[in-house]
């Protein structure tokens, strides 16, 4: 559009200048004696414009000479920062490719180049980091936080990420709380300070951040339950040593926690541990109740160590619970097995081989074949111990 108006303007001038060299006469004298020269007034302005349009194109050339050594460094300015990005995107290729080696390399060329050299670090830190080389590493990492405060989250996440796949929880840990007390708090870190927790076994913090994570929709809620149940077991186990210490745990363990089966035989074992009979055989029955069980009822036949006595009033507590349950599941080998167990401990021996044999007769297994040799070797019955015996070492060793 430019270069249609300057076309225009410049015969709109010859056609000015055409009619005013047809219509007038008019002349323009110079005088310089002794020497006179006298010019049409058309023949003056044709040279006036063609004299203003050479000294423009001297002007031009001269000022094109003079700022030639400043475009030259622009130049090789570019050429450098090309050549530097260039080098940045062959790391991250190669870093994604998996060649590791070349990217360390091409990552150091950037840095070298001045193209975003504290990205350029990271790219070469986490290089090195695959590789193995940590001293490398570490060198990159201080590099980069030599670049300022531009790259924080990008570092302190690189350094907590690499340290989780070390397995330096604390480390990781130390980062990522950084980050948060710097920064945004994003689902990946998050993320991130879950596993650094539980590598930790920090359960508290992981009961926190898995539950903050499943509200965000951020992880699976089968995955956030798994690391939840991971979390009560091992607290139940931390307070496994006090008998308050265990029920005041047991207490704040939600209710559909407290029913799955993992959690429920961790905490009924060590109620069992510390003769808490009453809240062991609570806590089993409560499971069951609310999701039948295989882990549950073979759990419901480990007594706690008590006396004789109190051991076989349990154990009938148990039977009378279990034979209830065994009208609605006859042929349930587990709860059949149990039952065997819980008859032997209470010294009914008649009850317990009927009932092992009857679990042995739905589902053959080593430990049913262990409970009869024991009860036959009490009964003076040599010939029936030694057959399950070494039945039960065919099952073991199939």
């Amino acid at each position: 559009m430019r270069a249609l108006f300057w076309l225009l303007a410049v015969f709109a001038a010859a056609v000015a200048l055409a009619l005013l060299g047809r219509t007038h006469d008019s002349f323009v004298l110079f005088v310089y004696p002794p020497y006179r020269v006298e010019l049409s007034l058309l023949l003056f302005a044709v040279l006036v414009v063609a004299g203003l349009a050479v000294l423009y194109a001297a002007a031009r050339i001269v000022a094109y000479f003079v700022g030639l050594p400043t475009r030259v460094r622009g130049f090789r300015e570019r050429r450098r920062r090309a050549r530097a990005q260039s080098s940045l995107s062959a790391a991250l290729q190669a870093y994604f490719e998996g060649r590791y080696a070349r990217a360390e390399k091409e990552a150091a060329a950037a840095h070298d180049s001045g193209a975003s050299p504290g990205l350029a670090a990271l790219v070469a830190a986490r290089a090195a980091h695959q590789m193995r080389n940590f001293t490398d590493r570490n060198q990159w990492l201080e590099r980069a936080k030599a670049e300022g405060e531009g790259l924080l989250v990008a570092r302190l996440v690189t350094r907590a990420e690499l340290a989780l796949e070390e397995h330096d929880y604390d480390a990781a840990r130390e980062a990522l709380k950084s980050l948060h007390g710097s920064g945004p708090r994003t689902i990946a870190s998050q993320r991130m300070l879950l596993r650094a927790e539980r590598g930790a076994e920090n359960w508290s913090e992981v009961l926190r951040i898995a539950s903050h994570l499943e509200k965000r929709d951020a992880i699976a809620p089968a995955l956030a339950d798994e690391y939840k149940i991971q979390a009560y077991v091992a607290l139940l186990s931390r307070a496994s040593g006090d008998r308050a210490a265990l029920e005041k745990c047991w207490r704040e363990v939600p209710s559909r926690h407290q029913v799955h089966p993992r959690v429920a035989i961790a905490a009924a074992r060590h109620a069992a541990a510390l003769g808490v009979s009453a809240l062991a055989r609570e806590i089993i029955e409560k499971g069951l109740a609310a999701e039948w069980s295989a882990l549950l009822v073979a759990a419901y036949g480990d007594l706690p160590a008590l006396d004789a006595a109190e051991r076989t009033g349990e154990a009938r507590k148990r039977i009378e619970r279990a034979e209830k349950w065994l009208n609605g599941r006859p042929e349930d080998a587990e709860l059949l097995a149990t039952l065997g167990r819980l008859c032997a401990s209470a010294e009914l021996w008649g009850k317990a081989q009927s009932y092992l044999e009857a679990s042995l007769s739905l589902e053959e297994t080593r430990t049913g074949h262990l409970e009869l040799a024991r009860l036959a070797e009490r009964g003076g019955r040599e010939a029936d111990a030694q057959r399950h015996f070494r039945r039960a070492a065919e099952l073991s060793g199939a």
